[in-house]
């Protein structure tokens, strides 16, 4: 786990032409649920199907067809609530919400209003080493997505695909503790990360698989306290929802603007009005979508077509039980095990797939050493080439291997890159390719001390200037490389320097 004497970061300031503003921000993350089946139906999921073809008679709304819950969308629920160490509603409720659009066939929408199936949690969002933000999740409720409208293939005429229609969304929200454009970014990064550790939603933005609704506000400075002390509303500021965010960039930028379009109306005299917004990136800025609707708007009333959830704790303690490693301790146990820096581990934790392939690489060999290849010549590699680290041409154990001939002393560090790039391009047991390929690190010590003592000889003048400033002796160790095609360990090399010179 992370150090729980964490500092936590500044609100984010914004400066008006008549006051100091700062920033308040709730968000409720949209994330599908990973199931092969919608929540209601049996009907698929799958991503990429024909229009309308992943569709079964409930999820049109075709008379007398019930809901049926999905047991394994319950417990994905379950999983994301624990994973956020969040309280788990032994029983909980549907309710209908109320509204008309073309791509609800039912007219109403199955979610959870009153009693939602978990409860408070909390997610610890780093913002640099030591520096965390809280944010306090109110709520995880089940609900289904709606279907999809398409204004684009004909000019008199719009369509619409029922195949997203009834699949399972989980609805995160978030107290109104974030403070910053940066901080929002990095809670949907890290919320994103824990629910695919979990495995519980693919974390897929592009597809809208995970998309946020950012509510912000802006309160005059010590306000904020006032609202924590008291939790009363009332100190802080008429809040605007940005609706259907799915960039982290565009979350930083909306925000931003969101902002400072408010603060222009207050410091004018003027009031804010609660609505739903949208971003428009290519202008920058945001534009009313709708006022925003309270729930009697939308006529909530429990759900006539299914019972009270009720779960056993038994049942959710065989989830808890079966509960993977999750981020920060991950974090924790890769800084504690190999010796990472806070930074490294950040980086090899970001995915699973990551973690999983450093620490193939790292068993069994020095974890500081495996980190650096992973990051700075694989990741590189395989950022330089568009790849995931699952497409990756080489494997765990063949830059295993490769370290393995490092630390033998086989192949010098030099080498070693050279014989990265070989196995990048053509596989291979990279023992086999360094033998190949003719790559073996001089050892023969009487060969670098003959090279060496022709060097001293014939530069009397540098070796004077090295004894008079030793960071001068690196001249003779790069000649002595130079002269060994790089195959000698400039480890030996440096101390037979030194030896001779007399540093």
């Amino acid at each position: 786990m992370l150090d729980l004497t964490y500092e936590t970061p500044k609100p984010k300031v914004i400066a008006g032409v008549k006051h100091d503003w700062e920033l308040v921000i709730g968000m409720e993350i949209h994330a599908q649920v990973s199931s092969n089946a919608k929540l209601f139906s049996g009907a698929s999921t799958q991503v990429g199907a024909e229009p309308n073809s992943n569709v079964a008679f409930v999820d049109a709304a075709m008379p007398g067809m019930l809901p049926v819950i999905n047991e394994y969308c319950i417990e994905q629920a379950v999983r994301s609530g624990l994973g956020l160490k969040a309280e788990i509603n032994l029983r909980s409720a549907f309710d209908r919400k109320n509204y008309f659009y073309p791509d609800l066939p039912q007219g109403y929408q199955i979610s959870q209003l009153y009693h939602p199936i978990v409860g408070e949690g909390e997610v610890l969002v780093e913002m640099g080493p030591g520096v965390v933000r809280l944010v306090r999740v109110e709520r995880i409720h089940l609900e289904q997505d709606a279907g999809k409208s398409i204004h684009d293939m004909d000019p008199a005429m719009s369509f619409v695909d029922f195949n997203r229609t009834g699949v399972a969304l989980m609805e995160i929200v978030s107290r109104p503790d974030i403070r910053g454009p940066e901080e929002a970014a990095a809670y949907v990064v890290k919320l994103r990360q824990i629910l695919r550790y979990l495995g519980t939603c693919d974390g897929n933005m592009q597809n809208g698989n995970l998309r946020a609704d950012v509510n912000v506000s802006v309160c005059r400075v010590g306000q904020y306290e006032k609202y924590q002390a008291t939790q009363d509303f009332s100190h802080l500021g008429t809040r605007c929802e940005l609706k259907n965010m799915n960039s982290m960039k565009f979350i930083q930028l909306a925000i931003d603007v969101e902002a400072r379009r408010q603060i222009a109306i207050l410091e004018d005299g003027g009031t804010v009005t609660q609505e739903t917004r949208l971003y428009d990136p290519d202008k920058n800025e945001t534009r009313s979508m709708r006022s925003k609707e309270e729930a009697h708007d939308y006529r909530y009333f429990p759900c006539p077509d299914l019972l009270p959830l009720e779960i056993e704790q038994a049942w959710v303690d065989d989830i808890a039980a079966r509960m993977p490693e999750l981020p920060d301790a991950k974090k924790a146990r890769f800084m504690g095990d190999f010796g990472l820096t806070d930074y490294d581990a950040n980086v090899l934790t970001a995915d699973l797939e990551s973690a999983a392939f450093f620490e193939a690489v790292a068993k069994g060999r020095d974890g500081k050493q495996a980190a650096n290849w992973v990051i700075n010549e694989l990741f590189g590699r395989l950022n330089k080439q568009g790849l995931a680290i699952t497409d990756s041409p080489v494997s765990a154990d063949q830059l295993g291997g490769v370290l393995d001939l490092i630390g033998s002393g086989e192949i010098t560090g030099k080498m070693a890159k050279d014989l990265f790039e070989i196995v990048w391009t053509e596989g291979g047991d990279p023992a086999e390719q360094a033998a190949k390929h003719g790559m073996k690190a001089v050892t023969d010590t009487g060969a670098i001390e003959a090279a060496l003592d022709a060097l001293i000889a014939a530069n009397p003048e540098q070796v004077e200037k090295a004894r008079v400033n030793a960071k001068l002796a690196g001249w003779f160790t790069g000649q002595v490389l130079k002269s060994t095609g790089g195959k000698a360990n400039p480890a030996v090399v440096n101390a037979m320097v030194a030896k001779k010179l007399g540093l």
